[in-house]
């Protein structure tokens, strides 16, 4: 088995896989891990699980070296970190790759290893972010904008009546109340915001069919009255993760580093592979 650490300011994401899949997995608070906790959360969580290597994507880099460490220690294995040094799987067409958080990166990676390229993952986390690979399978950017919950609890933090909501489905447009009013606005608003988004990117990259894929904590929310979004996968990160550990496995080479006048070192894609038949919550594409 592989254990899989997606760490994250809040949360650090914990994944078992095999080698077709993400088997199980669970959440721990990141903060676990600046207490010295965290070690007794792990061990639990793979549950004797006989472990053949570890992998880890983080944005967190006070908790990396812990994350590493814990893995030397216990299962004496070493844990392989996501950078765009030892990505597999997409290349990079983006000026300064060093800045491109290390979760985006493995989105990226299954996405293309599902639906093929052009792609796109929208993460409804924190952040509302859309990653974009193109045509020739390479991560070519992003688009990042205010979360649900960062919305919703801004307007209750810098206003004197505004409540604080929990974010769900309204069915009306209409609120009929203070506290369904912001629910409109920020559930049907947002699903607005993604469609216009989608529509540009797809303007971009000059294409009229595109697969988009949804994760984190609000993808099946506002994926579910958005036909734009192809297929909602919550576990797309650590997939990610599992299959640029499984590519170092099988000792693929590293995308090749191409210098442009006036431009940082672009790293290219290798050559995409057959698109996978996937399962998907609309079979339609955007």
């Amino acid at each position: 088995m592989l254990l899989l650490f997606d760490i994250g300011n809040t949360n650090t994401h914990l994944g078992l896989a095999n080698s077709r899949r993400v088997v199980k997995q669970a959440d721990i608070p990141t903060a676990a891990w600046l207490k010295g906790t965290a070690e007794k959360l792990v061990v639990n969580f793979t549950g004797g699980a006989r472990l053949e290597g570890a992998a880890l994507c983080s944005v967190v880099p006070r908790a990396t070296p812990l994350v590493s460490g814990l893995n030397r220690r216990r299962w004496h294995l070493p844990c392989l970190e996501l950078t765009p040094a030892t990505l597999r799987g997409v290349g990079i067409d983006y000026p300064q790759p060093r800045t491109i958080g290390p979760d985006r990166l493995a989105n990226a990676v299954a996405a293309r290893h599902r639906f093929g390229a052009p792609a796109v993952v929208v993460d409804f986390g924190t952040a509302g972010s859309f990653d974009v690979v193109d045509r020739a399978g390479n991560y070519v950017g992003c688009i990042s904008a205010p979360g649900l919950a960062a919305m919703t609890d801004y307007l209750h933090e810098k206003t004197a009546l505004l409540p604080r909501i929990h974010v769900r489905e309204v069915k009306s447009p209409i609120g009929k109340s203070t506290e369904r009013a912001m629910l409109v606005g920020a559930v049907h608003g947002y699903r607005g915001l993604i469609r216009e988004l989608i529509l540009e990117l797809k303007r971009e990259l000059k294409v009229k069919r595109l697969p988009v894929v949804a994760t984190g904590g609000y993808a099946r929310l506002i994926a579910s009255k958005l036909p734009e979004i192809t297929a909602v996968d919550p576990l797309l990160t650590l997939e990610g993760l599992r299959l640029v550990w499984q590519a170092h496995q099988q000792g693929l080479r590293p995308a090749t580093a191409v210098l442009k006048s006036g431009r940082s070192p672009e790293i290219r894609s290798p050559k995409p592979e057959g698109r996978k038949k996937a399962e998907t919550r609309n079979p339609r594409m955007a």
